[in-house]
């Protein structure tokens, strides 16, 4: 019986491309590799970014860390509030919180910069758990993050949880941690993507959810 409902957050509960796509054009300038404009950009919500500054981009490993710190340098100060929550969030988040589920966010996004935006836009009262990335890139992978908010939550038994999330990233860590994942598509990732990756339902807007936990 599931108790815990674990959501990822960009492209899930918030649209973060504004403060994302920025943060990159920010940093792909500073490197030297500045844009003409953001077409492709939108592939950098959901992968962990060093990831993104690979392959979206074509920059070599040394460029891609130089990318990096300057990405966070726009996104700590500005871009992580350059953000929206997605229409019937909340109304969504408190029919769970009525039927007595524990909600948590499981995001490659650092941890610490989540939680600033849960707080920021008004989640914080559906949503008391916050497990993310690390600074320091030790836990960023979406099967670590995922396996760090089983253990935060006490969860020994899969059964209990149940991962919400837009992208293929989402739907392997679940796998990986033997949890199911509802696939939603008002984010960034197509419905072939998400069943490639091995999903099997489906959220077309966020008031499907509660019909499907």
């Amino acid at each position: 019986m599931v108790t815990t409902v674990l959501f990822d957050l960009d492209g899930t509960l918030t649209d973060p491309y504004e403060g994302i796509t920025n943060a990159a054009m920010y940093a792909l300038k500073r490197i030297g590799r500045e844009r003409e404009g953001k077409d492709g950009l939108e592939s950098f919500i959901g992968p962990p970014l060093l990831d993104s500054f690979r392959e979206v981009c074509g920059l070599g490993e040394e460029e891609a860390r130089r990318a990096f710190v300057y990405y966070r340098e726009y996104y700590a100060e500005k871009g992580k509030f350059e953000n929206r929550v997605y229409e019937g969030i909340p109304e969504m988040l408190e029919r769970l919180c009525e039927r007595g589920l524990r909600l948590a966010v499981a995001t490659s996004k650092p941890e610490i910069f989540s939680k600033q935006i849960i707080e920021r836009f008004g989640l914080a009262r559906y949503i008391p758990f916050v497990c993310g990335a690390t600074l320091d890139n030790s836990r960023v992978q979406k099967a670590d993050v995922i396996r760090y908010a089983l253990e935060t939550l006490g969860i020994g038994d899969a059964a209990e949880a149940v991962m919400v999330g837009d992208r293929k990233h989402d739907v392997l860590g679940a796998r990986a941690n033997n949890l199911s994942c509802i696939g939603v598509l008002y984010g960034y990732g197509s419905e072939q993507e998400l069943r490639d990756a091995g999903a099997k339902v489906f959220a077309a807007a966020p008031s499907d959810l509660p019909a499907l936990i």
